[in-house]
């Protein structure tokens, strides 16, 4: 079953955490996540799964930015969100859809306990202009039964910023650490 938009504000506290929260972007069975005034582009011609791949940050001005396709950008949400004994999601909005946004490419499924931003993988099939602040998603939330582990990652757990892929974790798991991470990004972590 999904939450309501009422729902939701009930268990605001306990079960779910969105801060900030705003009372006009609650839905009737959902809450209008909005974007944050930076993205990410990769640097490289070719992604390698078994690397730590470059990155670049662009930052939304006030008069927008035009997203051009066949160009995937990684964004985040400006609310952090924090989800117990209920497994949370985010969906593309249908007034961006209509616009050739995509706002999440493949990854709206969300875990038990999952804490943090949630980064977004952009893709526009024509060029866009999209603004910071935004309502770009979604969030909603399915009840669970069973048995809950909850998820305890050291890839995405907990991030205070847009996160690239990190699968290199998972295929070098002896390899590079964090400080590694910051390095070949060429960035230090923002903690806006």
């Amino acid at each position: 079953m999904i939450l309501s938009g009422n729902e939701i504000r009930e268990r605001l506290g306990n079960d779910l955490v969105i801060e900030p929260f705003e009372e006009e972007r609650l839905n009737p069975n959902s809450y209008n996540l909005s974007l944050h005034d930076e993205l990410m582009t990769y640097e490289e011609v070719v992604l390698d799964l078994r690397k730590a791949n470059r990155v670049r940050r662009l930052t939304i001005p006030p008069e927008g930015l035009v997203l051009n396709p066949n160009q995937l950008y990684l964004g985040r949400t400006v609310e952090m969100t924090e989800t117990h004994q209920l497994v949370p999601m985010i969906e593309g909005r249908s007034s961006l859809a209509r616009l050739g946004l995509f706002v999440h490419v493949t990854a709206g499924f969300g875990d038990v306990g999952f804490c943090g931003y949630w980064t977004l993988e952009m893709f526009a099939v024509q060029p866009i202009r999209i603004y910071p602040g935004v309502s770009i998603c979604q969030i909603f939330y399915h009840e669970i039964t069973g048995d809950i582990t909850e998820y305890n990652s050291n890839k995405y757990q907990h991030n205070r910023d847009i996160q690239p892929s990190l699968m290199f974790k998972e295929l070098n798991p002896d390899g590079e650490d964090d400080s590694q991470l910051r390095l070949d990004f060429g960035m230090e972590r923002s903690h806006r």
